[in-house]
């Protein structure tokens, strides 16, 4: 993949840019790069830190790009833990010091529209990919740490902003894609197929632009959960009914089990509108609409490898497996429906001069419109897919919005100042009810609800002053009011009511840049990050039978983290080095763990008192490399991230924290034979890890294990003509079986059919 302007850019734009620099082509000058053209970004015009990006002709050439986050794969440092095309809930970010476990460490954002969920932070609370096709993207940028004031301290592992088309005369675009996944494990051995079309149409005339994407996928993924039974958990004897099919293996800790089946395969349906509306007020003034809806209906599926003595399934009641027996419950092949219906909004007007004084206002509404799922909880298969008592959890009226104003001020050409004030406000409203009928059946009694709202006002102001020809440095700070109010939770019979919290933190930043040659650049970074506990990190828990609460504190503190960065950055003929040592240091952090509380034993998010990360980035792009048309671009990771201090739980200190391997790496080589064929080898890889605090599950290849792994794709792009183009690729070609916690897709064959007019 090619970078954004150049290779130099990406490395380089955010870290001391200045609009008023030049005219002409990017430079690379005392950290500085210049971008040519009025297109207005979302992005602040001076941000001290690393950034990679890519486009959308690199991601249409090189990546087999079924979702938005697809675009981030090849990325230094970054994984997403997509399980699945069309992964809705557990698509999470992973960064430098940040696990698969940590979502609310980054932020994601669609022209200035935050995506990311912080009503929770996890594995199901994903930022809303769904709102952002691939072919709606015109280019990502990833800026690295919290080293910028004008992001909160949910930056703390990486910025992601995606930037979406806006044509400049009449287009169209037709997309076609499929898919085919053959899977085998345990005793699956199955296909998976997925399709996806989409059609987007924009124009521009005068002073009016717009841009409509229409996009649908019918998707089938591959088992996600398995149900289990420990051997010594059988009864000795003939009770039960004698079946056969269960799998032997050992769990993530190396004891033994008994794998009885699958649980969690997805069919998800989706469809996806997406309209931008935008007017130049004048010719320095933009004002844009953009909405979005985003509508999924998925059914989770159970596959059971019991049969008895005539060869029947078996999904309940008591059996027997080789002289001991087991009682299965209805919900051990667990069964869901969703119906599931989010709507976007958002409004910006800002300008664009170059002058001495720009200026933005943003303002962005996301709204769990519909948000229902569906289960049964006393009926098992077969007989459940006809109804029966279960449970409906809905979601309706959960979301967040967005406030914001920024100025850009440039009295000189030696300072550029922003300042700005935001404010994010999140909302969660869930409630389970039971149903006499899962399927359709109305809510019944509430069985538990879970409410609450956060809210965080910042003001910020950064300076980027050049204060010698060959140095450069960015101050700033950032102010935080964070309140949490309205808290709730409640079980069957009773509800408890939590008292408001608010707190005032300070996040100071600092960067110096030094143009040690014309093709050195040599960079340091400073910042503080302060991430507010989530709205289901405080409220979402139970009441035991004292009126007691139990997994949940809503007394819980901040993340606090100061992280630094050193970067050296050598131009190369046609391509660029970069060398980067990153550390950092949480106090508070928070996660989940298990100890007594209340008199119960309770796994709950609780503050881990100190995390320590270090590590080292390496990061090569270059053009034309041995023949011309060869595009190389890699990247090698080292991280050593231990728990240093946590007095709640004595036998994680000195443990690795968890899903951070120590190595990981990515590499992709393009070979543009000519104007219409482009052919791409691309790998990644990750060492070992471990999903728990006391570093207790060594054995990652293994449900709910979380295991190292090295996976090769190969797409080939072929333009047939200006409007007709074809690809085909295949994801995971070596068929690596690799775990978080899930399965990863294997070998996965991807063909695609687009139309550009």
């Amino acid at each position: 993949m090619k970078t954004t302007i150049t290779p130099m850019a990406l490395a380089l734009l955010a870290a001391f840019s200045t609009l008023a620099c030049a005219e002409e082509a990017p430079i690379h000058m005392l950290g500085t790069v210049t971008i040519v053209g009025n297109r207005p970004t979302s992005l602040p015009s001076q941000i001290p830190t690393t950034i990679e990006g890519i486009t959308h002709h690199d991601i249409e050439q090189t990546i087999n790009a079924t979702d938005a986050e697809d675009a981030l794969k090849y990325l230094p440092s970054l994984l997403v833990r997509k399980r699945y095309i069309g992964d809705y809930n557990h698509a999470v970010l992973s960064t430098r010091a940040s696990g698969t476990g940590n979502s609310a460490r980054s932020m994601v954002y669609a022209d200035g529209i935050l995506l990311s969920n912080y009503l929770g932070n996890g594995a199901s609370f994903a930022p809303r990919w769904g709102m952002v096709s691939p072919e709606q993207v015109e280019r990502v940028d990833v800026l690295y740490g919290p080293f910028s004031a004008a992001y909160g301290g949910n930056s703390v592992g990486a910025v992601v902003d995606y930037m979406t088309r806006m044509p400049t005369k009449f287009e169209a675009h037709a997309k076609l894609a499929l898919t085919h996944q053959p899977f085998k494990l345990y005793n699956t051995n199955d296909t998976y197929q997925g399709k996806q079309a989409s059609i987007s149409l924009g124009d521009r005339q005068g002073g009016w632009s717009w841009y409509v994407d229409v996009g649908h996928t019918d998707s089938d993924g591959q088992p996600l959960t398995f149900p289990t039974k420990a051997p010594a958990a059988g009864k000795p004897g003939s009770a039960g009914i004698p079946v056969t099919g269960p799998v032997a293996g050992l769990d993530r800790s190396n004891n033994p089990w008994l794998i009885l089946g699958t649980a969690t395969q997805y069919h998800t349906v989706q469809d996806q509108f997406k309209a931008k509306l935008a007017y130049d007020i004048s010719p320095s003034v933009r004002a844009t609409y953009t909405f979005g809806v985003w509508r999924n209906d998925s059914k989770g599926r159970p596959q059971t490898y019991l049969r008895d003595a005539a060869g029947n399934p078996v999904y309940s009641g008591t059996v027997n497996i080789e002289g001991r027996s087991y009682t299965l419950a209805p919900t051990d092949f667990n069964q869901s429906n969703e119906d599931i219906q989010h709507i976007m909004h958002g409004l910006t007007v800002k300008s664009n001069t170059k002058g001495v004084f720009d200026w933005e206002i943003a303002a962005s509404l996301y709204d769990y419109d519909k948000d229902q799922l569906r289960a049964p909880t006393t009926v098992a298969l077969p007989a459940a897919l006809s109804g029966g008592a279960g449970r409906i959890v809905n979601q309706g009226g959960t979301g967040w919005n967005t406030l914001s104003g920024k100025g850009v001020w440039r009295p000189n050409v030696e300072h550029i100042a922003e300042f700005g004030y935001q404010r994010q406000a999140y909302k969660l409203a869930s409630i389970e009810n039971a149903a006499s009928n899962w399927i359709d059946g109305a809510p019944g009694e509430r069985n538990a609800a879970f409410a609450g709202k956060t809210e965080i006002n910042s003001l910020y102001a950064q300076d980027c002053w050049r204060f010698a020809s060959l140095w450069k440095t960015v101050l700033g700070v950032r102010f935080e009011r964070w309140t949490a109010h309205d808290g709730a939770t409640s079980n069957r019979a009773t509800t408890k009511a939590h008292p408001e919290r608010s707190g005032n933190f300070v996040s100071p930043k600092a960067a110096l840049a030094y143009q040690a040659s014309d093709d050195w650049v040599l960079k340091a970074s400073l910042g503080r990050a302060v991430r507010m506990p989530t709205v289901s990190e405080l409220y979402q828990g139970g009441i035991n039978a004292a009126g007691d609460l139990i997994n949940n504190d809503p007394n819980l503190k901040p993340e606090k983290s100061w992280t630094t960065e050193l970067t050296a950055e050598r131009r190369l003929a046609g391509g660029l080095l970069r060398l980067t040592a990153f550390g950092e240091r949480t106090k508070d952090a928070l996660y989940s763990q298990t100890n007594t509380l209340a008199g119960s034993v309770v796994s709950t998010v609780q503050n881990v008192d100190r995390i320590n990360t270090k590590g080292l980035e390496a990061a090569y792009t270059a053009d034309d490399v041995w023949v011309r048309g060869l595009t190389l671009n890699s990247s090698v990771t080292w991280t050593d991230s231990k728990i240093d201090r946590n007095d709640k739980f004595q036998a994680s200190v000195g443990k690795w924290q968890p899903r951070i391997p120590e190595w990981r790496a990515t590499g992709v080589a393009t070979y543009a034979a000519n104007d219409q064929l482009a052919l791409t080898l691309a790998a990644r890889y990750s060492g070992s890890q471990y999903s728990t605090l006391d570093n207790t599950d060594p054995n990652g290849f293994a449900y709910m294990g979380a295991s190292k792994y090295f996976t090769t794709d190969v797409r080939a792009h072929y333009r047939i003509n200006r409007q007709w183009s074809v690809a085909v690729g295949i994801d995971n070609l070596n068929n690596y079986k690799y775990w978080n916690f899930h399965p990863y897709p294997q070998r996965t064959y991807v063909a695609e059919l687009k139309f550009d007019l």
